[in-house]
């Protein structure tokens, strides 16, 4: 009798998780070994259960999909689909890696042969390794061909007006529940009915940084980086705003950013 595929799911949205576990559960050689809400533990499910297959949302907050690929250790890798809600570049880019991809709504016989193909790239052992570079490269080409037009201005409504509120005004953007607080390099303060990770979407990644699940600042306007205890950090940004960063974005302002 041949083991059951072990595999592994990481999406931030309710009711697509749920969703998708119960599709998993509904093939019999399928034993769903781990769920995560985030990309920050997706990392420790994946190093901790080491499934088969990961299947890891693009769009996650804080740390997407192809940030958890770059943070596992490559001897804990599995193999990988990624799942997106956007087909533009996908598509072409993780068929051309031969790294497969599930869109949005997902449908239980797109699922299976993604499962097949998965069980089949497991019965080749000697091209594990290939593999990874594979999930490496499929990362690289789905950034490089999703450059995009980003916003420039944000449409605020202010009283009985609606503003455009240049991009480049903006400090930082908090989450309060279904609105966002935009903060302005002249403290002013502008609300908007938005979800964060669709705004940060939309938003230059080299002029915003994610600061943890609820929080973007502009990058440039960061003046001070302080340590604090848990491995956290606090930014001050030129309008003498704090904000708190949470451990793994921490991590990566001082590797990635900051090259503290």
């Amino acid at each position: 009798m041949n083991p059951k595929l072990r595999v592994m799911i990481a999406d931030d949205e309710r009711p697509a998780r749920p969703f998708l576990a119960a599709l998993l559960r509904s093939f019999n050689y399928v034993e769903l070994v781990g769920e995560a809400a985030d990309g920050a533990q997706a990392v420790e499910v994946i190093e901790r259960e080491r499934p088969d297959l990961a299947l890891l949302d693009l769009q996650m907050p804080e740390l997407d999909g192809l940030g958890v690929v770059r943070l596992v250790r490559k001897s804990r890798m599995p193999l990988v689909a990624f799942v997106t809600a956007y087909d533009e570049y996908a598509v072409k880019a993780f068929e051309m890696n031969a790294v497969d991809y599930l869109l949005k709504p997902i449908d239980r016989p797109r699922l299976a042969d993604t499962l097949q193909r998965a069980q089949d790239r497991l019965e080749q052992a000697d091209l594990r390794r290939e593999d990874i570079a594979h999930i490496q490269n499929a990362a690289n080409a789905y950034e490089a061909g999703s450059r995009k037009v980003y916003l420039e201005r944000i449409p605020v409504r202010q009283q009985d007006e609606v503003i455009l509120l240049p991009v480049r005004d903006i400090a930082s953007v908090e989450a309060d529940g279904e609105v966002l607080n935009i903060t302005t390099v002249r403290k002013e303060i502008h609300s908007i009915t938005y979800r964060l990770k669709d705004l940060e979407a939309r938003l230059d990644p080299s002029q915003f940084v994610r600061l943890s699940r609820g929080a973007l600042a502009r990058l440039e306007l960061i003046t001070r980086v302080t340590a604090m205890p848990g491995g956290t950090c606090v930014v001050t940004l030129k309008n003498d705003q704090r904000l708190p960063v949470s451990r793994i974005q921490s991590r990566i302002l001082r590797e990635q950013l900051l090259r503290l």
